[in-house]
């Protein structure tokens, strides 16, 4: 296919301020998370993270083969078989106790999406960090409070910048969430991230029977982080959301 030809994904300014107003009021409001995400992005920036998996072995297989992990992820029988340990165990941990699917994830980003004429290499690398996100929370050692994600989102920009998770970690700085520890955190994420091997393109399917400490290891994930998880309720409580 001649990307070249194909429409250029946008910046939709406006739509990314009516997300963000509504996430420093809701954290919790996931479309949101996806709708600004997607209003800051481009074309461009596709383009490099597909880029990037074509410079990797895993990544041309992954592009090739397109794989729906979201699948796996579901089974979640085929996950608790999984060795005790093990990074698939973890990541079921981790859903169980946030109380989401995989599938749920991909239904939330659905939510007003735009049809944006991108191709199937990059539709497919869009998603798989989506479908992946929880994996890498499991893998990292970030819980899913609201601290945990911003920890995550600044490991991401280490890994890849992208402009609309740049802004979900700034503006919640900027509106105190969390005060201090909110910086440690962040650090940390960045520094992880930094250090870490290309998270893209990794091939969890093969990973998820891993030893969890195996695969920290392997990709050079370090120790999992030392922090006092904060959720929204806490922030509601405090007044610093709505």
């Amino acid at each position: 296919m001649n990307t070249a030809a194909l429409p250029r994904l946008g910046v939709d300014l406006p739509r990314a301020a009516r997300s963000l107003r509504a996430l420093l009021k809701n954290p919790d409001d996931l479309p949101q998370v996806f709708a600004l995400i997607e209003s800051l992005s481009s074309a461009n920036h596709l383009r490099s993270m597909r880029d990037g998996f074509r410079g990797t072995d895993a990544g041309r297989r992954l592009l090739r083969d397109k794989p729906d992990i979201v699948a796996i992820l579901s089974d979640r029988e085929k996950l608790r078989s999984m060795p005790k340990g093990s990074l698939g165990r973890a990541y079921l941990e981790f859903v169980e106790s946030e109380n989401i699917t995989a599938q749920g994830i991909r239904d939330a980003s659905d939510v007003d999406r735009r049809a944006d004429g991108i191709d199937d290499e990059m539709a497919f690398v869009r998603d798989r960090m989506r479908d992946t996100h929880d994996v890498w929370h499991a893998a990292t050692g970030y819980k899913g409070d609201v601290l945990g994600e911003l920890g995550l989102l600044a490991f991401i920009i280490a890994q890849k910048w992208n402009t609309g998770i740049a802004l979900i970690v700034f503006a919640a700085i900027l509106k105190g969430i969390g005060r201090a520890p909110i910086f440690g955190v962040v650090r940390d994420g960045y520094r992880r991230g930094r250090s870490a091997e290309w998270l893209p393109s990794q091939d969890w399917e093969s990973l998820l029977e891993r030893p969890l400490d195996e695969v920290r290891a392997l990709l050079s994930l370090g120790a999992p982080p030392v922090y006092t998880p904060i959720r929204s309720a806490d922030l509601r409580a405090s007044g610093i959301v709505g």
